[in-house]
């Protein structure tokens, strides 16, 4: 996913790709319907296309990872990441307080 800020809303976008899917019998291939409405929308036909794609693959009209799925995974990657930063903190800290302890009883 891009960090730029989205130009388009998520009306503009469903409409615009029902648009190519309503009409693409009226072109000469996908892609052609697709730089159709995209010149009339005011997108690129590569930004047109990549949302026609994943709303084939939410509808599961097409292979590929739905979007909530998609989310899901990243929220759980991002999670696990979370985790094994905590527990290589708790393993260094606990590295640490036994070393410690070690020290303090070879002084007495």
């Amino acid at each position: 996913m891009s960090k730029t800020t989205n130009k388009f809303s998520p009306e503009v976008r469903s409409r615009a790709v029902r648009l190519v899917l309503d009409h693409e019998h009226e072109h000469s291939s996908r892609w052609a319907a697709i730089m159709s409405v995209a010149a009339k929308i005011g997108c690129t036909a590569q930004t047109l296309s990549e949302w026609t794609k994943r709303t084939e693959i939410d509808a599961g009209r097409r292979a590929g990872v739905p979007t909530d799925m998609a989310a899901k995974l990243k929220a759980l990657e991002r999670e696990n990441r979370e985790l094994r930063q905590a527990n290589e903190i708790l393993r260094k800290a606990s590295a640490y307080f036994a070393m410690a302890e070690l020290d303090r009883r070879s002084r007495t």
